[in-house]
């Protein structure tokens, strides 16, 4: 009786094995692509989890909002397949399930995700003008932007042949 509410306890949920806070890099040795530094932690969800709640869960589970992308079970990290809707997260699973049942231990397989923080499309809009009633305020200063010099030359006069150049000069022997 153990062992039947054991693997209906399986069947109800599924593992994703997530790494998060590290880089997909090349391996020395051979070229292959391998997921270095960050943590990996395993999330248990039920079966029928649906996109939204999953992504909450991973949020809770990384401490902030993430992008999901998970590898076939047969693949590697170059065909990593983002998940952003119920019709992608439910296909993964059917692959998992279908590489599970064909495994030669009949265990399910855990899901690999890397998680990465989302790219935001939001502009960065320029900073808005100070109400009025900031800029008669003895509190406010305006500091007027100034063009740095190239990189190479300190700020300030010099004197170079008798003539004064606003940055330093060199001199051609």
């Amino acid at each position: 009786m153990e062992a039947n509410n054991n693997n209906n306890k399986n069947t109800e949920t599924i593992k994703f094995l997530c790494s998060y806070g590290g880089k997909i890099l090349p391996r020395y040795t051979d070229g292959a692509l391998r997921y270095a530094g960050g943590l990996t932690r395993v999330l248990a969800v039920d079966r029928s989890i649906s996109f939204t709640e999953l992504m909450v869960k991973l949020g809770e589970f990384c401490g902030s909002s993430v992008n999901l992308r998970c590898q076939l079970p047969t693949g590697d990290l170059e065909t990593l397949i983002s998940i952003t809707s119920d019709e992608d997260l439910a296909n993964v699973i059917e692959e998992y399930d279908r590489a599970s049942s064909s495994s030669m231990n009949n265990r399910p397989l855990k899901i690999r995700a890397v998680l990465s923080p989302p790219k935001s499309l939001k502009q960065i809009s320029p900073p808005q003008t100070p109400p009025e009633s900031w800029r008669n305020s003895p509190s406010y200063r305006f500091a007027p932007r100034t063009k740095s010099p190239p990189a190479g030359f300190s700020v300030g006069g010099r004197n170079c042949y008798r003539k004064t150049y606003p940055y330093s000069c060199q001199v051609k022997k």
